[in-house]
């Protein structure tokens, strides 16, 4: 709203104000609709129906969910759903999520999510999907869980993967970064192990916290910033959709919790390319999948610096792309920016690795078009042109320039590029 509002931004005002005061807020929170189709301990992977008039068809996608976040971090609010953007794609759309972590569940390590939970419900959705390969989505440590999982098992029908705010160098974060000489200092059995192990983990209080800490300035204004957009109803529901978020953030398991504080934050032992997971070490290097990368320009928890450390770690990967793309931690997942972002990324990436639709059953790989491959195109005779501008005709060849390249899409970021081996 303007310093002195404007008549119809009177009306949209006092309109929002009675939606929230008659109906308890403006944000369609409905779910989109899904189908169990496998679960075990903390481990349930669901379809998400297709939507009506569309027909789903193409390879699948996975999205992986971080620990002690909520599901609904892929499926926020209707208009700002990753879940709904798929769906109505017409891409089969498949999710794995945890279910309620409790003290029972503390002696869970990450093996538990790299070597059963991640790699079970990858070949769950191939399956389902007619034993098409699978784009997998990671968010956070979602993202984490899957790179882990397809550099354990590179036998994984994984198509592609991409990892959205996930810091491999915990260095370059800003909230632990102040905190790295006092966790230096405790040896053994400190404090803070002596801690998560009597709460049998992270409780979701301290993780609620956490996440709110990271957006502090946000938390601090936020009264200003509703004042200032009650004529923004599409603003509105998002915070109050980001709100029901955070209230619904779990615990950390207690021994997933210690190997993530120190392995991860104490030991900084994912910057250099691997990390023990249950009795052996993973290495990224062995991921054969291509692999695209996000950060969030004002990402707090993972800051551009820590996210981009993985890049040059992936050096087995079929294609390695990294992007920075505006918001922060959640945001750039599922912001009112990430809909002509984030997501436009994701479709381009997902579309240059996709197979095709073959009536006869079979599934052949598309490899990504270069500008190599038309120059054959240019010798051959009319009759050969003519052919290849019809088959461009039919499907398009997405374009390497899209992804990385594209000054349009430059969101104030000097430092997004496309890396290519």
């Amino acid at each position: 709203m303007d310093l002195v509002p404007k008549p119809d931004q009177l009306v949209a005002a006092a309109g929002n104000v009675a939606h929230v005061v008659m109906y308890g807020g403006l944000a369609d929170l409905r779910p989109m609709p899904r189908t169990l189709i496998d679960e075990g301990t903390l481990r349930e992977v669901y379809h998400y129906r297709p939507a009506v008039n569309v027909r789903a068809q193409g390879d699948p996608v996975l999205l992986v969910t971080p620990l002690a976040a909520p599901a609904i971090c892929f499926d926020l609010r209707r208009g700002c759903s990753v879940v709904q953007h798929f769906v109505e794609g017409g891409r089969p759309t498949y999710l794995v999520e945890y279910g309620t972590v409790s003290f029972r569940d503390r002696n869970l390590g990450l093996e538990h999510w790299v070597e059963e939970v991640v790699p079970t419900a990858v070949r769950e959705v191939s399956a389902h999907a007619g034993g098409r390969p699978v784009h997998v989505v990671g968010w956070s440590l979602g993202g984490i869980f899957a790179m882990l999982a397809a550099a354990d098992a590179p036998d994984l029908p994984i198509a592609s993967l991409s990892v959205i705010g996930s810091p491999v160098d915990v260095t370059k974060v800003p909230l632990v970064a102040p905190l790295r000489p006092l966790l230096d200092l405790t040896r053994g059995h400190g404090l803070v192990t002596r801690a998560y192990r009597a709460a049998g983990g992270a409780p979701t209080p301290l993780v609620r916290w956490a996440f709110q800490l990271s957006s502090f300035q946000k938390l601090v204004t936020k009264p200003i910033a509703i004042a200032t957009h009650l004529d923004d109803a599409d603003f509105l529901a998002q915070l109050e959709a980001v709100d029901r978020f955070t209230a619904q953030m779990t615990a950390y398991p207690g021994r997933s919790f210690g190997q993530l504080y120190h392995r991860f934050a104490k030991g900084n032992a994912l910057a250099a390319g691997s990390v023990l997971v249950g009795a052996h070490e993973v290495s990224l290097a062995d991921i054969k999948a291509p692999v695209l990368v996000f950060a969030g320009a004002t990402d707090g928890i993972a800051p551009v610096a820590a996210v981009r450390a993985v890049v040059p770690l992936l050096s087995g990967a079929r294609d390695v792309r990294f992007e920075i793309v505006p918001g922060g931690h959640l945001g750039m997942l599922t912001g009112r920016a990430a809909r002509g972002t984030t997501w436009r990324v994701l479709d381009e990436w997902i579309e240059q690795w996709s197979g095709t639709d073959d009536p006869q059953g079979v599934v052949p790989r598309k490899k990504p078009a270069t500008r190599k491959k038309a120059a054959p195109a240019k010798k051959a005779g009319p009759a050969k042109k003519t052919a290849a501008k019809k088959t461009a005709a039919k499907k398009p060849a997405p374009s390497t320039e899209s992804i990385g390249s594209n000054p349009s899409r430059r969101y104030g970021s000097g430092g997004s590029r496309a890396l290519s081996r």
